[in-house]
């Protein structure tokens, strides 16, 4: 008897449908074919023993199974319950005619319990698509499968239970989440807030300005100047996530596996790898391409602590996800694309020893060491970054202070303003939605300059030996400043703040 059953693959941050046909025929012997991966070969194993255990059996006779399409590769345990129900049916142990209504996944224990599986948001919104009635899961994964609309999704913890619905009629209970409420509930609580930061104003200004524009900052300074702790608490004024991008964030996030019973995101990522990252695990990519660090902190904060100890070849291969904003995973049999529109947030010591141009500590570095030091990172790589800032150690006074800085919220509420005036300015533009994304052309015509401006930038460009990079940066970062400022025009006063700003272009840096 033949039988059929529906899975689904996920291909980057896309599912496609996969169905499994079951033929249970006369003779002996156990046949799956479609390449499956070595974790399906493996399924039968786990099927028996759930089966066994829950009071069926794999039947003594002839099975072949085929996931078609059969020249797409599939991965992974999740197919343990889909092939175990076209098992069931086509051997005659349940009877159901409505199996096909449903898209069936989910990894199977010895007893029959279901474990979690990868990829249940982009599942969902496939199974949607292709008019399913329902969706059937384990139950860890039901909240993220439920936040898409028009689809039944039941949560189940056993397989007993899929079996009863489908043999005896026994009701399954629907997971219902109502999306607004839970995103809108989850909006307004920062774990880090800029209220905890002594001191520090020009670098607390430096970050509002970054949030506003979504520029990419650099922070120079010696241990403990509070570089890491500032960096933490960037997410909690970047403008709260629209409902459109709480749903890529989290579809990304979902076929990596890290929404087990959360629903949808509200909070923006915040990812921190250590420098011993590989280029792979930054990126993305593998004999199975998964989405790297740069696609998980989409939409949010991609931190990069001690940035030259990092390999310089992981560095390079960020140079283009940061100007196209996505990166695409090529394999010789398919080729996938993951978002990864990010804020850069890296920091560094000035030398080796830590404490060069702190004029109270002891200079360890010699010249030689300090140009290699700097030299790992790349001059293109620099290029995309916007705001270059220096930390300086923070004094006892303000340390024992007890009067608290302005808190996150209230930062949150200008960048707020200053980014509703920028999706305004670009709402014809389909790819530029904050002043960072501008190209030159955008620049040029946003970041008009009067005389006196013009002049006050020529003289500091020649004054300061700044680069050529600098002149575009400078102009994007003063486009920010004047829109904090509710400024329709970029004035003097907004040059020579943006200025300050591009401290490693300056000779004596990086010369």
């Amino acid at each position: 008897m033949l039988t059929k059953v529906f899975g689904s693959a996920v291909f980057g941050v896309e599912a496609t449908t996969i169905t499994v046909e079951v033929n249970v025929d006369k003779g002996v012997g156990y046949h799956l074919v479609g390449l499956p991966d070595n974790a399906i070969k493996e399924s039968n194993y786990r099927i028996a023993a759930a089966l066994l255990n829950n009071g069926y059996k794999i039947p003594g006779k002839k099975i072949t199974i085929n996931m078609a399409p059969a020249d797409l590769r599939k991965e992974g345990s999740a197919y343990d319950l889909t092939l175990a129900l076209g098992i069931l049916t086509a051997s005659g142990q349940i009877q159901s005619n409505d199996l096909e209504k449903y898209l069936i996944m989910g990894e199977l224990s010895l007893d029959g319990s279901l474990q979690p599986i990868k990829g249940a948001l982009p599942i969902a919104v496939k199974a949607r698509e292709e008019g399913f009635t329902g969706f059937i899961l384990p139950k860890d994964n039901a909240k993220e499968a439920a936040i898409v609309s028009d689809l039944k999704v039941y949560g189940v913890d056993n397989i007993k239970e899929v079996i009863d619905f489908f043999d005896k009629d026994e009701p399954l209970e629907q997971t219902i989440v109502d999306t607004r409420a839970e995103f809108y509930k989850n909006l307004d609580f920062p774990e880090f807030d800029f209220s905890d930061v002594k001191g520090q104003e020009s670098i607390k200004r430096c970050m509002e300005i970054a949030a506003a524009g979504g520029h990419n900052i650099i922070l120079i300074g010696p241990p403990g100047s509070g570089k890491t702790m500032l960096a933490k608490r960037l997410p909690s004024i970047l403008p709260p996530m629209t409902l459109h991008e709480a749903l890529e964030t989290t579809k990304i996030h979902s076929v990596v596996g890290k929404i087990k019973n959360m629903g949808l995101m509200s909070q923006r990522p915040f990812r921190s790898p250590h420098h011993t990252i590989s280029d792979v695990a930054l990126v993305g990519g593998g004999a199975y391409p998964q989405p790297g660090e740069i696609s998980l902190s989409h939409n949010g904060v991609l931190f990069l602590d001690e940035l030259p100890e990092f390999k310089r070849g992981v560095l390079e291969v960020m140079r283009q996800p940061l100007e196209d904003r996505e990166v695409t995973i090529s394999r010789a049999r398919f080729t996938v694309t993951y978002p990864s529109s990010f804020m850069l947030v890296a920091s560094m010591n000035p030398s080796p020893g830590g404490y060069f141009n702190d004029p109270d500590a002891p200079v360890t570095s010699s010249p030689a060491e300090m140009q290699r030091y700097l030299g790992k990172i790349s001059g293109p790589l620099l290029d995309r970054i916007d705001i270059h800032i220096e930390v300086t150690p923070v004094p006892f006074e303000k340390l024992s202070e007890d009067r608290k800085g302005e808190s996150s919220v209230e930062i949150r509420k200008r960048v707020t303003a200053a980014r509703e005036i920028q999706t305004e300015r670009f709402k014809e533009l389909e790819h530029v939605h904050y002043n960072a994304q501008m190209n030159t052309k955008q620049i040029r015509e946003y970041c008009k300059l009067d005389e006196p401006s013009k002049l006050l930038l020529k003289n500091a460009m020649e004054r300061l030996n700044l680069s050529a990079r600098a002149y575009d940066r400078i102009l994007k970062v003063a486009r920010t400043i004047a829109d904090l400022e509710m400024s329709e025009q970029v004035f003097g006063p907004h040059i020579s703040e943006a200025i300050q700003y591009r401290s490693l272009d300056r000779e004596g840096w990086l010369g």
